[in-house]
This record gives structure tokens, sequence and C-alpha cells, in this order.
């Protein structure tokens, strides 16, 4: 009896199967990470490095098994393979493409790597804590080490011109440094530009305002009160996100189980509450991709730009503006008694857009956040090809702060190692950062020709209408494209700093009345 050939649908089918197994995995391995970050006692980090590096192991084992280069093979060969649709096309690329970049990196290197990223910032944590970049530096150096080995492999299946890019590409899909440099070049200058025009106006806002104390019991109830305005819900029976409290702010989860994390300071409420915002923004773009693509390879997020794209727009285009704080104002002013009975809206809104050269990143301003993200693309331009050490970042740092930033600084905690990404071995993410806030940009940019009144709406505490706007231009685009076609499909350009610029220095005009 003959055996009936396999059709491409069923070997198709047999190929989302396993990658709804590997997609599963992935994400519990996400929450087992987040459990490290919140819940973990001291004790519990070395199992749970083993437990990371062992997950590692399985998911590598996984996505490099023969049989879904058998499945890759028998779909891409097929006589109809033309008539799957695009959808599917697109599952089938990014399957491959990430079969043959997984098939290259030995499985030894990948746990070796899930287990250090565990040991490294578990060490970052206690180095930071005593303000010792001594103590960190060897574990960083082994991270480092781990990193370029993958670069090295990686550079060559992704056709990427040096190691670099091949690391800038796992986070933004076929973005150069080349180009990078070139688009930061002159988004600096344009920076610059509005940071002189602020510094140089006798009008200046107040930010000292901001650091009348809230006790953390008042911030909780402010946290909530900021992701019920942006629709992320994390007190219904029906919830699918919550709010936890880490060194460093991040989001984890996937679709119905997205999760965040914020810091409190007693003496800057501000802190804590936008980054709920950013890290809200992140959420709703998890919560709001097509439920019916969970599990797939498009559906997920378009690439770390675009993921901050959404966060930077929600907490500063949204949570930065008059708009939002004629809404919310009065509810925090109920929230906090007297703390701010005295203080007028807009001296309030103008506090929380100052402009003023500082130490640290997630405290930065808006103008010069991006330059922060500028000193550390250029040190990773230099890390990974060797140029320079790990033992010199502190002084190399401390240099290029003073120069873009004027800033001193005065430890390793406020300066190389204020960040958790180097120790969790995410070199060629921070790009990703600036590249956000220019794509923001682009998108408000366009959202305002098809919802000139949103400003009047969110005023009125009604964010429905942007975040929809989002949820059908963003967030349900999935991984349909690559960023570079994405941010065309809905603005009708290629990436352009220059709208970024414009709402910088038209919020800034208000703020300083230049």
């Amino acid at each position: 009896m003959s055996k009936t050939p396999e059709t491409l649908k069923a070997n198709y089918d047999k190929l989302m199967a396993n990658i709804k197994e590997i997609t599963v995995l992935q994400t519990a391995a996400n929450i087992i990470y987040w459990d490290m970050e919140t819940k973990i006692p001291p004790k519990g980090v070395n199992l749970r490095s083993q437990q990371l590096g062992v997950i590692s192991q399985v998911l590598h084992r996984m996505i490099t098994k023969p049989e879904i280069e058998t499945l890759l093979s028998k779909i891409e060969k097929h006589s109809e393979y033309g008539s799957l649709n695009e959808l599917k096309k697109r599952n089938v690329y990014l399957v491959r493409k990430t079969y043959d970049e997984q098939t290259k990196l030995p499985e030894k290197l990948v746990a070796e790597t899930a287990k250090q990223e565990a040991i490294a910032i578990d060490v970052w944590k206690k180095a930071k804590a005593k303000k010792k970049f001594s103590m960190f530096n060897p574990e960083l150096e082994k991270m480092l080490e781990l990193k370029k080995q993958a670069a090295e492999i990686l550079m060559g299946v992704k056709g990427t011109a040096t190691p670099y890019d091949a690391l800038i590409d796992i986070y933004e899909p076929k973005m150069a440094a080349e180009k990078i440099s070139r688009i930061f070049s002159s988004l600096r200058d344009g920076l610059v530009s509005i940071l002189r025009k602020c510094q140089d106006s006798p009008k200046q806002p107040n930010p000292s305002v901001l650091k009348r104390k809230v006790p953390f019991d008042i911030q909780r109830k402010i946290s909530k009160e900021v992701a019920k305005f942006i629709g992320y819900d994390v007190v219904s029976p029906k919830a699918g996100g919550r709010i936890d409290e880490t060194e460093h702010p991040f989001t984890t989860g996937y679709y119905d189980d997205v999760r965040i994390t914020t810091h409190y300071y007693e003496d800057d409420m501000a802190s804590s509450l936008f980054s709920v915002l950013h890290e809200g923004g992140h959420a709703i773009y998890d919560q709001n991709l097509k439920q019916e693509w969970m599990f797939q390879p498009i559906g997920s997020s378009c690439s770390l730009g675009f993921h901050e794209s959404q966060s930077r727009f929600v907490e500063n285009v949204i949570g930065r503006s008059r708009e939002f704080w004629t809404y919310f104002y009065p509810k925090l002013k109920e929230l906090t008694g007297n703390t701010f009975s005295d203080l007028a809206l807009d001296d309030f809104v103008r506090a929380v857009n100052h402009v003023r050269p500082s130490k640290i990143r997630v405290e930065a301003d808006e103008v010069t956040y991006c330059l922060h993200i500028i000193v550390r693309f250029e040190i990773e331009q230099e890390l990974i090809p060797g140029k320079i050490d790990v033992a010199d970042l502190p002084e190399i740092w401390n240099k290029k702060y003073n120069e873009y930033l004027g800033v001193d600084i005065e430890n390793d905690s406020e300066g190389v190692m204020q960040d958790i990404h180097w120790a969790s071995g995410d070199f060629g993410y921070f790009p990703t950062y600036a590249l956000g806030n220019i794509i923001g940009g682009q998108l408000l940019s366009s959202m305002e020709k098809d919802i000139p009144n949103w400003r009047g709406q969110i005023s009125e505490g009604n964010f429905q209408n942007v975040k929809g706007w989002m949820t059908g231009k963003v967030h349900q685009q999935g991984d349909l494209y690559d960023p570079a076609v994405l941010i065309r499909k809905i603005t009708g350009e290629e990436m352009n700093f220059k709208h970024y610029l414009e709402y910088l220095d038209k919020k800034c005009s208000w703020v300083y009345g230049y």
C-alpha cells in the first residue's frame, strides 16, 4: 500500500505545533526570570542560574532539532509553496531565520550564557550597592566574551558587516551600526540645539517641587490609577497584569500575563509614576497583539525599537503632556493630600518637563535622554571589537558624560553600573531606545492627521482612541513586517528623526517660553 504524500498544510501545521511548544517554554522561562528579580530569596540565585541554564539548553535543542529543518525544507520546496498566504510565509521565514541562527550557536555556549546572566546580574546588584565596579568587572568580562563568541558566529549567518551589527540585528532586524551612527549624529546636533535654547531661557521650571515626599503606600495607589488610565488592568478578577518592585524597572510576559515592575523613592514620586507609564506602554503592546496569532512567530512585536516607541510614547508624549495632567492632576492631589495643594497645574507640568543634563538615564528628560543612549552606543562600538577593555569602562564612561552632558560622575553606581543591560548580556540593545523615540515622533505626526483632537480627548481622561490607533497601526501588525517596512506602511516615509525634534522643540518652547 502506497504512503499518502504529506500535504503542505500538514507540514506547516506540524511546524507551528513545534513553535507553540517552544514559545510556551520560553514564556515560562520569562516568568522564572521575573521571579528572580522580584521574589527569589538571596540564597536561591545559584540554583536559579542553573535552572535558567538548563531551560536555555532545552529551548536550544527544541529549535535546532532535525525535525524543524525537515519540516522547513518540505514546506519551502513544496510545489504549492506559492499558495501560502503572506502570514504563513512570514511565519516560515521567521522560523527559518531563527533556526539557521540557533543551529550555528553551540549548545554549551547558549547554556553558559544563560548561567552567566543570572550570576552577572546578582553580582551587578551587589557591586552597585557597594559602588565598586571592581566587584562586577570579572563577571562582565565573562559575559562580554560569551556574547562576542556568539556575535562572531551570528555575523556569518545573519550576513552582517560586523559582529556588533549581528548583535544589533537581534533587537532591531536589518539595522546596522553605520546607519545608526548617521542618524544619531544628526539627532545629537538637533538635541544640543534645543538643550541650549532651554538653558539660555530666563524662564526656568522649578523641578525641586517634585522632591516633596510621598509615602510608598500612596505611590502604589498612584501606580494603579496610572495603569487604569492607560487600560493596563492590574486589579480586576480578569486582570492580565501586575505591578511589582525591583531595582531596575522592566516588563515581561506574553499576551494574557504581562507584568511590569517599578522602583519607588519617597522623595521622587515622579520616578515611579513615569516608569509605570513607560513599562505600561510596553505591556499594552504585548497585550494587544492579535489573539489569533498567539504562539506563532508573527504573534510578537516588530522590534525593540518599535516596542520602545510605545513605552516612550505613553510615558512622554501622553504622560508629560499638559492635557494628561489637566485630567490627572486633581486625582494626584486627592491621593497625596496637601503635598501639592499649593502648586498650580502649569507649574507642575513645567516641572515634569524640565530639561537638565543628569547622570542617570532612566531619570533623564526627553531632550537629553538620547544623549545617554549615544554614549552607550559609542562605547559598545569600541567594546565589541576589543578596541577598549572592560576595566577601562568607568574612565571612558565618565569622560563621555562630562563631554556630552556636562556632568561629573562621582561613583560607578551612578555611572557605568547604572543599567542592568550589560550584566544581562544585552549588547546591541541600547540603540533601540533612541530609535524608539524617533519612531514615536513619526507615529505622533501620522496620528495627529487621523485624530486631530487627540489632546482634547486626553484632557477629558479618554486614552482609548489614541490607544486604538496604536493598536491598529502597530500592536496588531505583530512581526508581520521588518521595522523599516512597518514604519513606511504607517507613515509613508523612511525612519526620520526630524519629527521627534519638532515635537520636542514645540513642547520646550511652551515650557521655557523661547
